[in-house]
């Protein structure tokens, strides 16, 4: 359970890239609430606003704002990850003005319908690797066997790794390093539309995780 919570402080945390603009970098339990430091984003990226929802078998577990410089194109782009007893599920919004605040981002509904999809499915917490037979149904719009993979590294080093089903946007969003604070870290997806089948893919990611959150700012 840790370790998916791993998994999604790295997600948070490695949304920003991004314009000219300046823009507040910050994580917290709600946009109002998010403050800490401003950046100045790298050209074609904007404010945006990040949420990551976790629950287990319904219940939340997490429920993670975060505010940085995101690049343009994942504007609006909500996406899901989902194992046998976790959801993920993820939305960023954005603005364009000097230290603007996001509007709250829309998540992805709920959906329990089969789409044919079979992905074997894991958790490491300690690995940036794990494989299994076990299988998960995809549901809904996740149609993608998901690998993703997590290394932080700094004062601690954290290596993660998790399989599941997912939709396209979070396959789309890439790989991406950043280094802040003295904390290096790295989150990587590979993704196929297959079963089973595993080819990679390296893409763009965005949102902030807890562990790089209380890393930087707590």
């Amino acid at each position: 359970m840790r370790s998916l919570l791993g998994y999604l402080c790295v997600l948070s945390a490695l949304t920003a890239t991004g314009f000219s603009l300046q823009c507040k970098v910050c994580a917290g339990n709600n946009f109002g609430s998010c403050t800490g430091t401003t950046m100045t984003c790298p050209a074609d990226n904007v404010c945006g606003g990040s949420r990551a929802l976790t629950t287990a078998n319904g219940i939340t577990l997490t429920d993670i704002f975060t505010i940085s410089c995101v690049p343009k194109n994942t504007c609006n782009t909500p996406g899901s990850i989902s194992t046998p007893n976790i959801n993920i599920k993820m939305g960023t919004s954005c603005c364009e003005t000097d230290n603007c605040t996001p509007p709250s981002p829309t998540l992805p509904g709920n959906t329990f319908q089969p789409n044919g999809v079979t992905c074997r499915t894991c958790t490491s917490a300690n690995s940036d690797w794990c494989y299994t037979e076990d299988t998960i149904q995809c549901i809904g719009n996740e149609n993608m066997c998901l690998l993703q993979t997590n290394n932080i590294y700094g004062s601690s080093k954290l290596s993660t790794a998790l399989r599941g089903c997912a939709t396209k946007s979070i396959c789309d969003f890439g790989t991406k390093s950043s280094t802040s604070g003295g904390v290096n870290t790295k989150v990587s997806f590979s993704c196929t539309s297959g079963s089973f089948a595993l080819r990679s893919s390296q893409f763009v990611s965005s949102v902030i995780a807890i562990a790089v959150a209380k890393m930087m700012y707590f």
